[in-house]
């Protein structure tokens, strides 16, 4: 159930405002599209101008809200077409590139805040392989990883860490994995979010940190989330603010998405590459 209140989701934000008859809010500034995309439902909000920006709440750019299978862990049956998806939208999202940086955020040590951590076990670094010219990655790109922590454990913003590592490596694209927090109790970890407009880490949860942006960055921001946790006062009233819901079942279905994004990236990234190839090349 979709509750008004706080949400780094851009389809819940225009989901808030309103659907008449099942025909998508006419706002101006926003355009929305259902799409089915692998045989799974999407909804892409194309934020255009500051109008849309005002009443979204949210930076001018694409936002795809891509939703999960029942059973998508690494062995279910739709997980290919998940990757696959994934895949494609963060090709609709980045544009043209040649060398990426793949900033994983968040506390590896709590559950709901894992998601990039986790997510970075699944994805193929290859910048030291193309720098030394080793044989057989000639067709793969150059991906280079960050995983900078948390501000309480390493003293040192996120953003400061990622904007050091962009000007000594210049990377054409950043994409920034993050959890994210939602205002659908029934969507919790069951939606991925890709968008063009980089990312504010902690919004979701009143936690602003530096924003990690093309302005901030000095190259093209993608982000990826999934909601994993909502706001007790949405539910509750003020008298709960402050606390988190999560599902009961967080550990599996984070595990599950992460491992998602990580083969979706690749995918996307080291174009030709099959699910079976980077099993064999993840181990």
């Amino acid at each position: 159930m979709l509750y008004k209140g706080r949400t780094d989701l851009a389809s819940e934000s225009f989901r808030q405002l309103g659907e008449d008859g099942g025909e998508l809010t006419r706002l101006s500034g926003v355009k929305a599209v259902k799409e089915n995309i692998h045989g799974l439902e999407t909804l892409s909000v194309d934020i255009l101008d500051e109008r849309g920006a005002r009443a979204l709440g949210k930076p001018i750019g694409k936002y795809f809200t891509l939703d999960t299978p029942r059973q998508f862990q690494r062995g279910a049956e739709q997980f290919p077409d998940l990757v696959k998806a994934l895949s494609e939208l963060i090709g609709r999202c980045a544009g043209s590139f040649g060398s990426v940086l793949v900033a994983a955020l968040g506390n590896p040590d709590i559950t709901p805040d894992a998601l990039g951590s986790l997510a970075a076990g699944s994805i193929l670094v290859t910048r030291h392989l193309k720098e030394g010219k080793v044989p057989g990655f000639e067709a793969f790109s150059s991906l280079a990883l960050s995983r900078p922590g948390v501000l309480g454990s390493s003293g040192i913003e996120s953003a400061v860490q990622i904007k050091l590592l962009c000007d000594e490596i210049r990377p054409e694209l950043v994409i920034v994995i993050d959890a994210l927090a939602g205002a659908d109790l029934d969507r919790l970890c069951r939606c991925i979010q890709i968008s063009s407009s980089g990312i504010s880490p902690g919004s979701g949860v009143g936690n602003d940190r530096q924003e990690l942006s093309r302005e901030t960055l000095g190259a093209p921001v993608l982000s990826i989330g999934i909601p994993t946790v909502m706001d007790a006062g949405i539910l509750a009233g003020e008298g709960m603010a402050g606390l988190f819901v999560t599902p009961r079942s967080i550990d599996s279905l984070v595990r599950a998405g992460a491992r998602a994004i990580g083969y979706g990236i690749n995918m996307a990234v080291h174009r030709g590459l099959s699910i079976e190839d980077m099993d064999l090349l993840l181990g």
